[in-house]
C-alpha cells in the first residue's frame, strides 16, 4: 500500500511539474552551433532567463518553469528576436532563419503565441511597403541630382509617397486596435498596445483618446488575470497616463 501511495505521489508531482512549465524547441536555419537566449518581458522590463545552445543540425530545446503567465522573447541577437506567449504545459515549435528571425519565423503549439505571430506578420508586411516607398523616394532624388527629373516631378512623387505612407500607418493603427478588441484579456494586447511602426507608436500616448485603449486592455486583463504582475503593473501605468493627460488638458 505504501508503495502504491508513493508511486501516486510521484505521478502527481510529475503532472504538477508539467502544468507549470512550457517547452520551446525547433530548428533555426543558419543557426548551427550558435546560442539563442530566452528573456522574459517582465512588468518592470526585460529579464534574462537562460542561454539555449543550438546543435549542429540547427535544433534546440528548452523547458522553463513559469512563476506566472508572461511574455517571452527568443533572441538570436539583441535586436533580432520573436515574442511568444506560452501557456502552462504548452510545447512551442519554432522555425526561422537565424539572420532574420523576426521576418522569417513560424510558431505552433501555442495559440496565443500564434496571435503574436499574426501581429508581427502584419507589421512585417507594412515594413516591406515602407521600404518600397523609401526606395522610390531615393530613386527620384537620384534622378534630380543627375538632372533627369525636375523639381516639380520630384515634389509630386514625394507628395504621392507621403500619402501612401499615411495610409499604411493608418492601416497599421486600425489593425492593432482591432487586435486589442478581438483578443480582450490576452497578454498579447500589451504587445499590440505598445506596437511601433517606423519608430512611431501606433497608439500614441500624447493623444487623449489613447486612454480608451489603455482602459480596454486593463479591463480585459483584470477580468482574466486579476493578480498577474503584468496586470498590477499595467494598472499603475494606466493611472499615470490618465493623470498626465488630465494635466495637459
Amino acid at each position: 500500500m505504501k508503495k502504491i501511495i508513493l508511486i501516486a505521489c510521484v505521478a502527481l508531482l510529475a503532472v504538477g511539474c508539467k502544468h507549470d512549465t512550457f517547452t520551446i524547441s525547433g530548428t533555426i536555419e543558419n543557426g548551427a552551433g550558435k546560442t539563442l537566449w530566452l528573456e522574459e518581458i517582465a512588468p518592470e522590463g526585460p529579464l534574462f532567463i537562460d542561454s539555449i545552445p543550438v546543435d549542429s543540425k540547427g535544433h534546440f530545446k528548452y523547458t522553463y518553469k513559469m512563476p506566472y503567465r508572461s511574455l517571452y522573447n527568443l533572441h538570436t541577437t539583441e535586436n533580432n528576436y520573436i515574442v511568444t506567449l506560452p501557456d502552462y504545459g504548452e510545447k512551442l515549435e519554432v522555425s526561422g532563419d537565424w539572420n532574420n528571425l523576426s521576418m522569417t519565423y513560424d510558431v505552433s503549439g501555442s495559440p496565443e503565441s500564434a496571435l503574436l505571430w499574426q501581429l508581427q506578420q502584419y507589421t512585417n508586411d507594412g515594413g516591406k511597403m515602407l521600404n518600397e516607398l523609401v526606395d522610390t523616394s531615393e530613386y527620384y532624388a537620384m534622378l534630380r541630382e543627375r538632372g533627369l527629373a525636375d523639381d516639380n516631378t520630384v515634389t509630386a512623387k514625394k507628395q504621392e509617397t507621403d500619402s501612401i505612407y499615411r495610409t499604411i500607418f493608418s492601416e497599421q493603427q486600425e489593425y492593432v486596435c482591432r487586435f486589442i478588441e478581438e483578443n480582450r484579456g490576452s497578454l498579447s494586447t500589451l504587445i499590440a498596445l505598445y506596437k511601433p511602426f517606423n519608430n512611431r507608436l501606433l497608439i500614441d500616448t500624447r493623444n487623449p483618446q489613447s486612454i480608451e485603449w489603455y482602459d480596454m486592455v486593463l479591463e480585459g486583463l483584470q477580468e482574466r488575470y486579476p493578480d498577474n504582475p503584468h496586470t498590477l503593473h499595467f494598472k499603475n501605468t494606466t493611472e499615470h497616463l490618465r493623470s498626465a493627460l488630465s494635466r495637459e488638458q
